[in-house]
């Protein structure tokens, strides 16, 4: 299969060379490289178009763990799922998580994950206590918040663009067992959400909301829970079922995804109340189905995700996509808190961030994408670049004040299709 990213757009042509062993030098190659984890970026901020990808799936080994302190050190290429399935057995959890266990430490820090309880944790890279990165000119680096802090920060959240990450040193938490008691409240219109948020994140370490933007009125789900005290024992991961094809453009529609969201909000209506829950369903619900992005075709979608710092704009981006006549076929709505972030580029900051993933449909779906793009600029928020294929060098320039700051740190020899676009290069 060609390497591509989550949502199937835009298409790159890029040489691949695997990458096996941490200690190898990189391969020289006509171009520029771009390390490659698993391509959950939805976007092309993980597409190298004419250049060469550095896949990392076999660079998955874990190297060193210490229970005492909750330290594992393990290579780029660990999925987050493969390290929950080793430590949550031995009493402990990563710190921050993203809404699919499918992502390679690598990824993590490159794109600087958040996860539904960033107002206490922050980011993913607040919890990586060292790395080695691997520049063009063979040297190995290792950096930390105390050891080449400037380059550390440039890394997190560096988009691949400074190096390739080998290895990664992560502080654990521990947790009790595999369980999360998790609490699922209905609720109507976006004060409505915005005063459960505020009550929540007192109360709960996790937090998010999925939303139905419906034209007579926004309703939603909100989900919050904590890591519970319950001891047990955890179940092998067993691979999700693949979707098995590409269905046609015409699969996703307003009306069809009217009526999923009418039997979704129901069905969780019905499942309101505590619950006590493994943590794979409560944390990564999408993973249930694998390659589920073929529902939405070979053309594939696009995903929206930003933060703004208030009500006001996210209620201005709802009613600009209502106004447009297109309907979200996911929407996930949560906050961040002020927390801060450790990378030169991160993108959390204090405010909410709403998720909306349209079918690609071409022009229309862009024209709407460019809108949103400028609400976000105009309130002062950003557009997350592990999630775009649109934003323009302009809003990305506003959105990270500390750019020309990263610019001193990215290797020459690698690149991406994102960086070319929002650089204009």
């Amino acid at each position: 299969m060609p390497l591509e990213s989550w949502g199937r757009y835009p298409k790159a042509r890029q040489a691949a060379v695997t990458v096996h062993w941490r200690s190898d030098p990189l391969p020289r190659v006509h171009g520029t490289l771009l390390p490659f984890g698993q391509g959950r970026s939805y976007g092309d901020c993980c597409l190298n178009d004419g250049g060469t990808l550095l896949e990392t799936s076999r660079l998955d080994r874990f190297i060193e763990f210490d229970p005492g302190p909750g330290i594992l050190r393990c290579e780029a290429g660990a999925r987050v799922g493969d390290i929950l399935a080793f430590t949550v057995p031995r009493g402990f959890f990563l710190p921050v998580v993203p809404g699919t266990q499918i992502v390679s430490v690598g990824g993590a820090i490159a794109n600087d994950i958040h996860g539904k309880n960033h107002f206490r944790a922050g980011t993913f890279g607040r919890h990586v206590r060292r790395l080695e990165l691997l520049r063009s000119t063979g040297e190995r680096v290792a950096c930390s918040p105390e050891e080449n802090l400037d380059l550390f920060a440039a890394t997190v959240a560096g988009l691949g663009l400074t190096g390739l990450i080998t290895w990664a040193e992560l502080q654990l938490r521990p947790v009790q067992g595999p369980f999360v008691e998790s609490e699922t409240v209905p609720f109507h219109g976006l004060s409505e959400f915005f005063a459960l948020d505020a009550d929540s994140s007192q109360r709960f370490e996790y937090t998010v909301a999925w939303i139905d933007p419906r034209p007579r009125g926004l309703r939603g789900l909100y989900f919050r829970g904590d890591h519970s005290t319950r001891a047990g024992k955890t179940k092998p991961p067993r691979p999700a079922a693949a979707f098995p094809l590409d269905l046609p453009a015409f699969a996703v529609s307003g009306p069809t995804v009217a009526a999923f969201d009418a039997l979704y909000y129901a069905r969780g209506r019905l499942r309101a109340g505590r619950r006590l829950l493994r943590h794979a369903p409560f944390f990564f619900p999408l993973d249930g189905l694998g390659r589920w992005n073929r529902v939405y075709g070979k053309r594939g979608l696009l995903q929206f995700q930003c933060v703004v710092p208030d009500q006001d704009a996210v209620q201005a981006l709802l009613d600009r996509t209502a106004s447009s006549g297109l309907r979200s076929s996911l929407a996930v709505l949560k906050t961040f808190g002020d927390v801060p972030s450790p990378g030169m580029l991160s993108f959390p900051r204090e405010g909410a961030t709403l998720s909306l993933d349209f079918p690609n449909l071409g022009p229309q779906v862009f024209a709407l994408l460019d809108a949103l793009e400028a609400i976000v600029h105009d309130a002062g928020g950003a557009v997350y670049p592990a999630k775009d294929a649109r934003m323009s060098a302009a809003t990305f320039a506003a959105a990270y004040p500390r750019l020309a700051e990263f610019e001193r740190y990215v290797d020459p020899g690698f690149s991406s299709s994102l960086w070319r676009r929002v650089r204009g290069a």
